[in-house]
């Protein structure tokens, strides 16, 4: 029988998947990191864990549409963090049969390796606000040079009902439900998190999705910014540690919490226009570019902010950092990464463009 002393992270050299490894290597763990590689960024991420933390930590080439890898992998891991996902709403509806393999047969292919173990184990799986859909019926009013909620809400709780919106929101949902009926179905431990926006140290922000780190590089590359929409649309934007710190409550937790979901994002606390983000960017950085608007994306939302009260009454876990000071460390590292090298270069195409606009819908 395999020895289990492994946590697996699928994704585990992107954005957050680098970031939960170095935590949980910090604490002593030995972790399989489990990645396609094919996002920018995530080979730096994937360096970066082996020069600061050598063998303890395990690099794996994977997909996660390949259940045979899977299987072997899941069948070495006591804990599963299943990260791993195609993250952008351009990309699913440019080619919708990768996002929905990626998506929803990859968490298919884990969930199915966890229940053919004699212990099956715990799977955490990071899915999105996205599945809530455009929220229509939630009503919205502009103050000023923000949206608020018209009843005066906080945010939104897990009650609010499913909607999926775009073969993006169709994927994450659909894995999203696979994973929460697992535990009710076959008793398999099972957490799903559907997050608001994540932003970041070892995060590459691309025109697609990453969008408070790719303001940030565009700003300091000198780049004009263009977002969809009129700029007052709310995001409750979350620091990654703080993602981290709730993701390794849950898995603390997990003979008490399985099958449930839970909103994480930086609630009403850390709720800021996108205005506002790239307000604060130009103040932090000294540095101005100009900003244009381009039409609204079907489906957006004007306001998205997580209520986090669930996650707050059961897993005694609140945000800690604010947006404003999050911003100041997100751009200091981004100024490092730009000195020594290892930052990912703006898409080459946009590059050309210099006199182009990109387009970010966050």
């Amino acid at each position: 029988m395999r020895k289990r002393d492994y946590v697996l992270i699928t994704g585990g050299a992107g954005f957050v998947g680098s970031n939960l490894a170095d935590a949980l290597l910090s604490r002593g763990e030995k972790v399989i990191v489990a990645d396609n590689f094919s996002r920018a960024g995530v080979r730096s991420n994937a360096r970066w864990l082996r020069e600061k933390h050598g063998n303890r930590v395990r690099i794996e080439t994977v997909d996660v549409c390949d259940a045979e890898r899977v299987k072997l992998l899941v069948s070495e891991a006591r804990q599963v963090y299943h990260l791993a996902a195609q993250v952008a709403v351009t990309t699913s509806l440019e080619d919708p049969v990768l996002d929905f393999q990626t998506n929803l047969l990859g968490t298919f292919n884990v969930l199915e390796a966890a229940r053919a173990m004699l212990n099956p184990p715990p799977v955490l799986f990071t899915s999105t606000n996205k599945v809530y859909g455009g929220m229509e019926e939630v009503r919205v009013e502009r103050h000023g040079d923000v949206y608020r909620y018209a009843d005066g809400r906080r945010g939104i709780t897990e009650a609010q009902p499913l909607d999926f919106h775009s073969p993006y929101g169709c994927s994450k949902g659909g894995a999203d439900q696979y994973v929460r009926d697992y535990a009710r179905i076959y008793g398999l431990p099972t957490v799903v998190f559907r997050m608001s926006c994540i932003y970041g140290t070892r995060q590459f922000g691309t025109e697609d999705q990453g969008w408070v780190a790719h303001f940030g590089r565009s700003i300091l590359a000198g780049e004009p910014i263009t977002i969809y929409g009129d700029g007052c649309q709310v995001r409750d934007i979350l620091w990654v540690e703080d993602l981290v710190g709730a993701m390794l409550a849950a898995m603390e937790r997990i003979d008490t919490v399985s099958g449930e979901v839970f909103n994480v994002g930086g609630g009403a606390e850390n709720a800021v226009s996108v205005r506002g983000v790239i307000d604060r960017l130009h103040e932090i950085t000294g540095l101005e570019v100009p900003v244009a608007l381009d039409d609204w994306r079907p489906g957006d939302q004007r306001i998205y902010v997580s209520d986090t009260s669930h996650a707050a009454r059961v897993l005694g876990w609140r945000p800690t950092n604010p947006w404003q000071q999050g911003l100041e460390r997100l751009v200091e590292w981004l100024q490092d990464a730009r000195l020594d090298d290892t930052l990912i270069p703006l898409d080459a195409a946009r590059l050309a463009k210099r006199a182009g606009m990109a387009k970010v819908a966050p």
